[in-house]
């Protein structure tokens, strides 16, 4: 069974880094593409970040530019997303995601076809 899950949210500070994983299973993640999203509540759910099969290319939505860091082991079939510099509007459940289709750009969530069931991110004080 084709499968992703998402650990490492949790509650920090302003200012602070959580690093997120991302672990598949039933497929192997060289052959994939891989999104970032998160959605806050009465919010759309956003595009935050994406890295290429080989991890050569990665994308980010401005907002999260020189703070978020994208990257992947496949190795061990898991690809990252460490937070820095983390903000009250950070806060949301984030999402990763396997890209299926290139048909729109990578930040639309019609592009992925297979997700996993998020991890909470709360910054606060």
């Amino acid at each position: 069974q084709v499968q992703l899950a998402e650990s490492g949210g949790g509650l920090v500070q302003p200012g602070g880094s959580l690093r997120l994983s991302c672990a598949a299973s039933g497929f192997a993640l060289a052959s994939n593409g891989i999104g970032w999203f998160r959605q806050a509540p009465g919010k759309e759910r956003e595009g935050v970040s994406y890295i290429s099969e080989s991890g050569g290319f990665t994308l980010y939505t401005d907002s999260v530019k020189g703070r978020f860091t994208t990257s992947r082991d496949n190795a061990k079939n898991t690809v990252y997303l460490q937070m820095n510099s983390l903000k009250p509007e950070d806060t949301a459940v984030y999402y990763c995601a396997k890209r299926t289709s290139f048909a729109q750009a990578w930040h639309r969530p019609s592009s992925y076809g297979t997700w996993g069931q998020g991890t909470q991110v709360t910054v606060s004080s």
